[in-house]
């Protein structure tokens, strides 16, 4: 069976509720690593009040035993502790009262799905359409990444994240072994591992706040230990590749994403862009180089993946934008929320998760089974199978 996920809920709803599919029988979950993953994507220099509200914390409801997946498909249930001040308008019972009661929304806010969202579902109370469409959805999506991760850490693979750039600062670059790199962005509050860089991006932060503004920027994922043949080049939809920049770019506030050196292989020479294939016989095939992010032809080729997403600034600003009132269809300027002037450091850590998913989804297709015993069967077979190509 496809491993496949749902999530439903609301931001400001009682809880988020993800529904996980096709994974296999006795895989041990770590509960603390699992809360651990949430905890870290609400971290980060330039979050708003809203983190301080929020303490995430998954709750499984089904599908797990005694610490280990049954087979069965496993419920997580993020619960969302400001609910207890949106009861009234947030119900799903009707209400009676006028649109203040209700917290009516319709000024569409720039930026959002507010004012498409509304014209696409003949929504006149926009509440509908930001409810869903805010990223905290994504704390979902994090707790469903991170059962993905611990799926792949049964076989050595190993995922690290990192913030690239905020607006006009860059991190320098760095050729870090992954637990290095993990240990260091954990320490930061920016998610890099330079401490002269995290001073300049939270200075930078600051200044930007206090402009009444938002900045974006690019964050990295890499992930160690995946073996060749992930993906496939036979079918466009089975590229590994394209499904992982399709699952980037559906992250909120992700506009482009790129693998290996990506918009740079667009200016340089082919000989200065493919990576040549070497062979010993310690380690077999191998690369020279990791230009192309760990991919040739929409499959993995042994080489860490090495994908980077491109962030623009959160749209909610002290420094509000000009819109137009659905109901009156007269200018106004959007209304002031609570927001965060920079949410790049934990955007990282969801791009991880993401990214993550997609790589336990294809992992499960080549090495398919109903439990934990027989995927590992399958996959030692292959690296046999590997070893005396």
């Amino acid at each position: 069976m496809t491993l496949r996920y749902l999530t439903a809920g609301e931001t400001h709803g009682p809880q988020l509720t993800a529904i996980i599919e096709g994974l296999p029988s006795n895989l041990k979950l770590d509960f603390e690593q699992l809360n651990f993953q949430l905890q870290r994507r609400q971290k980060g220099h330039g979050r708003g009040k809203r983190m301080q509200i929020e303490k995430d914390t998954a709750a499984i409801v089904g599908g797990v035993r005694h610490g280990k997946t049954t087979g069965a498909p496993v419920a997580l249930v993020v619960a969302n502790n400001d609910w207890k001040h949106w009861t009234t308008v947030m119900n799903i019972e009707p209400i009676e009262g006028s649109d203040e009661d209700k917290r009516r929304v319709h000024r569409p806010r720039p930026g959002h799905a507010d004012l498409n969202g509304g014209l696409k579902y003949n929504l006149k109370d926009l509440r509908n359409v930001l409810e869903r469409s805010s990223a905290r959805e994504t704390a979902a999506r994090v707790a469903v990444g991170a059962v993905a991760r611990q799926f792949l850490a049964e076989f050595g693979i190993k995922v690290a994240g990192q913030v690239i750039r905020i607006g006009e600062i860059q991190a320098p670059p760095n050729d870090l072994p992954v637990d290095e790199l993990i240990r260091l962005t954990e320490e930061s509050v920016v998610r890099v591992v330079d401490k002269e860089t995290e001073e300049k991006m939270t200075a930078y932060i600051d200044q930007i706040k206090a402009d009444g503004d938002s900045i974006g920027g690019i964050v990295e994922c890499i992930i160690e230990g995946v073996p060749v043949g992930l993906g496939s080049h036979v079918q466009a939809d089975r590229k590994l590749d394209g499904r992982i920049a399709q699952a980037v770019v559906s992250i909120n506030a992700f506009k482009g994403c790129e693998i290996g050196i990506g918009f740079e292989a667009g200016v340089l020479r082919g000989s200065q862009v493919h990576d040549e294939i070497m062979y010993s016989e310690e380690r077999g095939y191998y690369r020279a180089s990791n230009r192309l992010g760990g991919f040739e032809g929409g499959m993995t080729n042994g080489e860490q993946i090495v994908v980077r997403g491109v962030m623009k600034p959160i749209p909610t600003l002290y420094k509000p934008l000009q819109s137009v009132d659905i109901d009156t269809k007269e200018p106004f300027t959007a209304q002031v929320e609570r927001s965060d002037a920079c949410a790049v450091p934990a955007a990282s850590v969801v791009m991880e998760h993401v990214v993550t998913w997609e790589v336990a989804k294809a992992f499960l297709e080549k090495f398919g089974g109903d439990s934990m015993e027989e995927i590992h069967a399958n996959y030692n077979n292959y690296l046999k199978q590997l070893e005396q190509y």
